[in-house]
């Protein structure tokens, strides 16, 4: 694993392990879509090339953010779970998702999710979380 430069700056550190556009799509799409697979995760509308999935995937593993593991019903395929280490970032993907819809003008941010997010996040964050079991 390559090692992060830690310079003793949270933003650094942060930006290091999940900071770029890719890796934060991929950890939406786990933790907030609920997608375990790489074909789940390519059929996504931003349309990641497959080089840069890989890599992404890849990273957020070695940081220990996700576990790859076999998928037991398709030998030849895998799926991808959140770690306590991602899951501790729901707060802050629930909080950019409120901050996209109040500046993004064609946010598509469903108005009941919003609401929940700013009045009832704490259930929501704790929904969220129990759709997650065995998280290491």
């Amino acid at each position: 694993m390559k090692k992060i430069e830690h310079v003793g700056c949270p933003f650094n550190y942060a930006l290091g392990v999940f900071g770029d556009k890719w890796s934060l799509l991929i950890l939406r799409d786990i933790v907030i879509y609920g997608k375990k697979t790489y074909t789940e995760f390519s059929d996504s509308r931003e349309c990641i090339a497959t080089n840069v999935l890989a890599d992404r995937l890849a990273k957020l593993e070695e940081n220990g953010l996700i576990t790859k593991m076999k998928d037991p019903q398709n030998r030849r395929s895998y799926l991808y779970q959140p770690r306590e280490k991602a899951l501790d970032l729901i707060p802050v993907l629930i909080e950019m998702i409120c901050w996209s819809a109040k500046y993004d003008e064609i946010s598509g941010v469903p108005k009941e999710y919003l609401r929940r997010a700013n009045e009832e996040r704490t259930g929501l964050i704790k929904e969220i979380r129990d759709g997650f079991t065995n998280v290491v």
